[in-house]
């Protein structure tokens, strides 16, 4: 991974009035700029090869980027990627390349089923605090008889399920208050699914929820992302407040995104 000197000469550095250059000289300037200074990592690349998976590097210049990429295609590399960086009035290109072949991955039901899923709550009243949230989440699953224990101080919710408490949550057979109770211990078998659910407070007004899968090797795996699609719609119809048409049409609504490692 590289951002290369983009300059000849100090000079040089100082042609574009538009451009803020603060770096110093060794990290801005070498001999032939850029073009030459990347077309080396390119002929170290062709000679270490698969060693690495990916090279990139930066690029200030298109001209320059041309001619990088069919130096690659000069030297037999097929796999070759770009794209633009623009931040104010500056653009820049990035460039990747690999000698490694994409690999052919066969995919089972099973490496497709997720073990992490989450979702965000927007709109909620800022009164509404991520412990009534966790208390939500912990009564919708003991009504369907699944065996639950809240912990306050981490946000998060362990949650034990059979293959009969999971099929009435799907089918919404919410059990009465004394039956609730009498459930609250399930066994941790090996065929029952355990998950744990967290909630993290974003900003006001907005929290996200997460649930996270204990047991793969669970037969009831499969039935995790159903489970958390119902509580989403169990949360939202309780917290989430319906936007109104100024706030559509004015864009106050926020959208975060969340990244899984």
């Amino acid at each position: 991974m590289c951002n290369p000197p983009f300059f000849e000469s100090i000079e040089e550095a100082g042609l574009n009035p538009k451009t803020s250059c603060g770096g110093t000289y060794e990290e801005m300037v070498c001999p032939g700029g850029e073009k030459a200074f990347i077309t080396r990592i390119i002929e170290d690349s062709a000679v270490l090869q698969q060693s690495f998976r990916w090279y990139t590097s930066m690029v200030g210049r298109k001209v320059n980027l041309k001619f990088l990429i069919s130096k690659l295609r000069e030297l037999g590399v097929t796999i070759v990627k770009t794209t633009e960086f623009v931040q104010g009035k500056t653009c820049r290109w990035g460039l990747a390349w690999s000698f490694v072949p994409p690999s052919k991955k066969i995919i089972t039901p099973h490496v497709t089923e997720k073990n992490v899923l989450s979702f965000m709550l927007e709109g909620i009243q800022r009164q509404v605090s991520a412990i009534q949230l966790l208390q939500s989440t912990e009564y919708f699953f003991q009504a369907g008889g699944a065996s639950c224990k809240l912990n306050a101080s981490s946000f998060t919710v362990d949650i034990t399920a059979s293959t009969e408490h999971c099929n009435a949550l799907l089918n919404n057979e919410v059990k009465h208050l004394d039956e609730v109770s009498s459930c609250s211990n399930v066994e941790k078998a090996p065929s029952n699914l355990s998950f744990r659910v967290s909630v993290f407070q974003q900003m006001p007004g907005t929290l996200l929820v997460k649930g996270s899968l204990q047991h793969r090797d669970s037969p009831l795996s499969g039935l995790f992302s159903s489970l958390i699609q119902q509580l989403e719609a169990s949360l939202r119809h309780k917290f989430c407040r319906e936007k109104t048409g100024s706030e559509v049409e004015t864009g106050l609504s926020i959208y975060v995104l969340t990244t899984e490692a």
